[in-house]
């Protein structure tokens, strides 16, 4: 496996495993024992990257990682977030990054992780209500402590970036990003040159779209499936995306490639401290995406690719409303 930098010195496979949709978000969760298999499968094809977060469940997803990697702990990078308000019922009822709600936090993803820390701890969704100089100044101190490695964050505004980087630098700014999100390039890309924080890409396979094994036919309805609200995925816009997928398929046959490993070396190819977290809940999904790190797409591919999707008038916001709404702009 490739690796890449971000920040500094946090050194990382240059594809990491997004641990979320193996409990959570994207359908039935996974059977424990094959979830615990893939994440061991990822460490040992030399993903160093495992993303989690208290919200996912909550909790039940970090219990998952920290089972699975404890018996590699020391070969691998654990990151986590912080951020919600969370209730007694186990419901997200809010944002809360008060600097003690932090340290409670980070003390109880250390327990459900099995470490005693977290390389890469992110805000997972700024909170107005705190400031970011109080944010980042609790997470100076527990990196003082030895309880955390890195700071990052996670749908942050460049403002607020780069208030958190003057009282404690970021490593890792975490964004949705790709082929068909591609916001981050005109808000987020200034701001990581100038400060050296790399980022960290979710969903870069499109929530499963980009890697065409979404068929037309395929439905939502899974209470566990976040893309039953995303407008994208309703049935009228799917089905003009599909231009999207068509066009991938096509370039994957010439290139002896599939549409994901294309998808992820389009990623790889925008910036040297750009790191894809796709999912995956097989082991034949790693082995597919992870091939993406040896592909490398020259500059005709890269036109071709932009000039495909300049004329793809692509349907449908990417997110829900409620979604959209958390991301600070």
């Amino acid at each position: 496996m490739k690796m890449r930098k971000l920040g500094d010195d946090l050194e990382v496979s240059a594809i990491g495993l997004g641990c979320m949709g193996l409990s959570f978000g994207l359908g039935p969760a996974a059977d424990r024992q094959d979830a615990i298999g893939v994440i061991r499968s990822a460490a040992e094809r030399g993903v160093t990257l495992f993303d989690t977060a208290e919200g996912y469940g909550p909790f039940i997803n970090e219990e998952l990682v920290g089972e699975a990697l404890q018996p590699m702990r020391d070969q691998i990078l654990v990151c986590t977030k912080f951020g919600f308000k969370i209730d007694d019922e186990g419901q997200i009822v809010g944002l809360d990054s008060h600097p003690n709600h932090i340290r409670d936090v980070v003390e109880a993803s250390l327990k459900r992780l099995r470490t005693d820390r977290i390389d890469l701890l992110y805000q997972h969704r700024v909170d107005p209500s705190v400031p970011m100089e109080d944010v980042a100044g609790a997470v100076k101190d527990l990196i003082a402590e030895g309880k955390v490695k890195h700071f990052g964050l996670s749908e942050a505004s460049a403002k607020n970036i780069r208030k958190a980087h003057a009282v404690q630098p970021v490593a890792a700014i975490q964004d949705h990003y790709s082929l068909w999100m591609r916001e981050p390039e005109q808000t987020k890309f200034r701001v990581c040159e100038e400060l050296g924080i790399g980022l960290v890409a979710w969903g870069p396979l499109g929530q499963g779209f980009l890697t065409g094994q979404i068929t037309r036919d395929m439905t939502f309805d899974d209470p566990n499936d976040l893309r039953r609200d995303f407008p994208r995925f309703k049935p009228e816009a799917l089905e003009a995306n599909f231009k999207v997928v068509d066009f991938l398929r096509e370039l994957a046959i010439r290139r002896g490639s599939t549409p994901a490993q294309i998808a992820l070396a389009w990623l790889l190819a925008q910036k040297p401290w750009i790191v894809p977290i796709p999912g995956g809940t097989r082991v034949v999904h790693l082995d597919d995406n992870l091939h993406a790190a040896e592909i490398d797409l020259d500059d005709d591919d890269l036109r071709e690719i932009d000039d495909a999707f300049a004329t793809i008038d692509i349907k449908g916001a990417p997110l829900s409303e409620g979604l959209d709404a958390a991301i600070d702009r």
